[in-house]
């Protein structure tokens, strides 16, 4: 499976064929100039809440491609408003086979609004489910005692935690994110594109290694291949 950075919280998956794309927030980062956002493949869209650094380029991307937006009831409905064709309504604690594999929409704390202070629905967080491997992408959110349950009955390959603090978990955290879900590989995300999230690399990538568990920090426009 390859996993490909655009920056903050923004990844694209390639896995059984389809391109899934999360959080696509790209145009307004200065961090992630050198990426053109129409050159991106996207079969799904995957959204874990409403704020603009998640959902910015979401719209633009979606027609230009005919992806389906995977996402909170709210979520789908501001797409369809929007002139988005193809949306797919989820809500926590929900499972949906699609054609690359079956996503459960898992539990997140935090917060949710669109760009003009409407209501976004509930934060959530995704769980994969695929041939190619299983995953976990956080989404933003504090830690919290669910993910000790997907820990209990979900087996994940690698997780995408947010790790920037300040308006989600930050190393400490997520380092316990980590043992909750019973998961040793981990790419982080949120981090460094605004200076209240910046944080320093080396010293989180060692907190990691101390605990036996690697953390990525992919630069943007890398791509890697992830395995079992």
């Amino acid at each position: 499976m390859q996993v490909t950075y655009y920056g903050h919280s923004c990844f694209g998956v390639e896995v059984g064929g389809k391109h899934l794309l999360f959080d696509p927030f790209i145009r307004p980062n200065p961090l992630a100039a050198e990426i053109r956002v129409e050159d991106i493949k996207a079969d799904f869209i995957l959204l874990s809440h409403a704020h603009v650094d998640h959902t910015a380029d979401a719209l633009e991307i979606a027609k230009r491609t005919g992806a389906v937006i995977i996402g909170i009831w709210e979520i789908h409905s501001w797409a369809e408003r929007n002139g988005v064709k193809n949306s797919h309504p989820m809500n926590i604690g929900g499972s949906f086979t699609f054609s690359f594999g079956t996503v459960k929409m898992t539990s997140a704390v935090h917060s949710s609004s669109f760009a003009d202070g409407s209501y976004g629905g509930s934060p959530a967080g995704f769980y994969i489910e695929t041939a190619e491997g299983n995953f976990y992408y956080a989404g933003d959110t504090a830690l919290h005692n669910d993910m000790k349950l997907l820990g209990k009955y979900a087996n994940i390959d690698f997780a995408f935690l947010p790790i920037g603090s300040n308006f989600t978990m930050g190393v400490d955290d997520a380092l316990v994110a980590a043992k909750f879900i019973k998961c040793d590989q981990i790419i982080g995300m949120h981090f460094d594109t605004f200076g209240y999230i910046k944080i320093n690399k080396s010293e989180a990538i060692a907190k990691f290694k101390e605990r036996d568990r690697n953390l990525i920090l992919m630069e943007i426009g890398e791509t890697i291949e992830v395995t079992q």
